[in-house]
């Protein structure tokens, strides 16, 4: 099937432990966005992925078997430092990264039209790499991870540096690898972007996963949903007054409050009116920064009404 497994991989560099008991699986077809501060783990856990690292403990497993070479030849890796050689031009690099991976040296050329064509770099294709831009660099080392059609492909910061259109072009390319049945697995600190893009986010702090689902689950966990409700003319205190409250506090113009035990929207609604004129109200779900942010640095409990 075709899955990615880490399997409480642990890694250390001298007395530091980049990498604790690690875990998490992405499925094909499924794209996994990867998110954390700088020195979270995350490329470390990427290396490993792919075979670049061994870990200290801990497996890899593909499609339910230990890595091997073999099968770590069937993966696409986008590393964050760019592995192009600087002095070769981009169509010779990427036939000969093609036949590295297995194609025969028609394919290799074949996959490197297509994939320059379609990542628009094809008038680039007699250039070296070094005389390129950032964003173009970044496009060439994409289109060396594709050029196998992989059935995994592992993205360090793909989004890194990219403008608007190139950063539509990566996200295109990244649905239509997970269409055709690829597991993806990429990394970025661009969260809003990872929320429109991944079917499931792992967030992860000094090398430990604190929580791998998709949004929609995360965002369900208890006390990750409030209702927000905005009063007009309110009395003073008012919140502390309605027993359907059992917290709240101040957010924008309005509050967001949590539910007393078995009260529901339609008590509150029947309560707050007796305090002031409604204006909006509406289930508050955070946005996956927020979520990011509850879970690296606790916010304050809402305050207990009384």
């Amino acid at each position: 099937m075709n899955r990615l497994d880490i399997d409480s991989i642990t890694k250390s560099y001298g007395p530091n432990r980049a990498i604790d008991s690690m875990s998490f699986s992405v499925e094909p077809g499924q794209i996994f966005g990867f998110v954390g501060a700088n020195g979270a783990g995350k490329t470390t856990t990427m290396r490993i992925a792919v075979g670049v690292l061994d870990a200290d403990s801990g497996r890899i497993l593909w499609d339910g078997r230990p890595l091997t070479q073999q099968t770590a030849e069937r993966f696409g890796y986008m590393p964050e430092e760019r592995g192009l050689y600087p002095k070769m031009t981009v169509a010779k690099q990427l036939t000969y990264l093609g036949c590295l991976h297995g194609l025969s040296n028609a394919e290799a050329r074949q996959a490197m039209l297509t994939w320059t064509e379609r990542l628009r770099i094809d008038e680039h294709r007699s250039k070296t790499v070094d005389s390129l831009s950032l964003g173009n660099q970044q496009r060439v080392q994409l289109a060396a991870a594709l050029l196998h059609e992989p059935d995994l492909l592992v993205l360090d910061e793909p989004f890194s540096g990219l403008d608007p259109i190139a950063v539509d072009d990566m996200s295109e390319v990244l649905r239509e690898a997970a269409v055709r049945g690829a597991a993806v697995l990429f990394s970025s600190h661009q969260l809003e972007l990872v929320e429109r893009l991944c079917d499931v986010v792992g967030i992860v702090q000094g090398g430990k996963m604190l929580a791998w689902d998709t949004l929609d689950t995360l965002r369900d966990v208890p006390g990750a949903s409030r209702l927000y409700l905005e009063l007009e003319d309110a009395r003073e205190n008012w919140a502390d007054q309605i027993p359907a409250i059992k917290a709240h506090q101040p957010h924008g113009r309005g509050t967001l409050l949590e539910l007393a035990p078995r009260a529901d929207e339609n008590d509150l609604l029947l309560e707050a009116v007796q305090f002031g004129r409604v204006r909006e109200m509406a289930w508050h779900k955070p946005t996956l920064t927020q979520l990011f942010r509850d879970l690296v640095e606790p916010a304050p409990a809402l305050e207990t009404a009384s």
